[in-house]
């Protein structure tokens, strides 16, 4: 909320008023509104298809039995170790192949298949705490597997689900890296992108800088606000078993 000669002045010192200019600045000088409408889509669906796939492959891998799930999951935790700059350029040059880079679907694959064996692996921890009696009891009164996984282990899995899902929020909005080869054009860029612009730009203009820090964090401040008690249900389940 300082000015510029103000923050030269004196760094750590209270405003004496409250200039809300330098967030008008921050979000209108580099589109930061079409940033925050890129990651909002991107990381919506990103996670909401993380959760789908990371509870399904979770139930899978810690409650039915079937040859190799061991070795499947082994190599969902292989995945864990692979840092994306290794696979960034054959990614890029496959996506490019196949018209995903600079849209909207080519991002989102990319965040999902990055963050996808951390999912899994969360969920198959959580899973395996579950006694198998329930899944017996479920099948004798007649369920599907799909049926036990939508009306058994989705409830139960619920506090895990949060966690995960807050962790996953945060990996994809934080990311820079890999929106920044995967969006190259600026309509589509995000809105960490558009952070690391106002810091290019606004170098020597630290207010102006730090108001779009604080534009992109508000987002996840209020996630975890509202979401707090369920985080930490979610963090004390996931310590215990029975």
């Amino acid at each position: 909320m300082k000015t510029r000669r103000d923050y030269i002045l004196d760094r750590f010192s209270v405003t004496d008023a409250l200039r809300w200019e330098n967030i008008s600045t921050a979000w209108n000088s580099v589109g930061m509104g079409r940033y925050f409408v890129n990651s909002f889509v991107v990381v919506t669906v990103s996670v909401l298809l993380l959760l789908l796939l990371g509870s399904m492959a979770g139930f899978a891998l810690s409650q039915l039995r079937f040859r190799g799930s061991s070795a499947l999951f082994l190599g969902c935790l292989a995945g864990l170790f692979i840092p994306f700059q290794v696979i960034m350029v054959p990614l890029a040059r496959i996506m490019a192949d196949t018209a995903l880079i600079d849209t909207y679907p080519g991002l989102i694959l990319v965040y999902v298949a990055q963050f996808l064996p951390f999912t899994v692996f969360l969920m198959t921890s959580y899973y395996r705490g579950i006694p198998p009696e329930i899944i017996d009891a479920a099948r004798i009164d007649g369920n599907t597997v799909y049926g036990v996984y939508r009306r058994i282990m989705l409830p139960l899995g619920t506090p895990a689900l949060l966690s995960v899902g807050i962790l996953d929020l945060l990996f994809c909005w934080n990311d820079v890296l890999m929106a920044l080869v995967m969006m190259p054009s600026a309509e589509n860029r995000t809105l960490m992108i558009g952070v690391t612009s106002l810091r290019g730009q606004y170098s020597d203009n630290i207010p102006t800088f730090a108001s779009g820090v604080l534009i992109a964090a508000i987002p996840v401040l209020l996630v975890y606000l509202f979401l707090q008690r369920q985080i930490a249900d979610g963090v004390a389940a996931g310590s215990t078993k029975g």
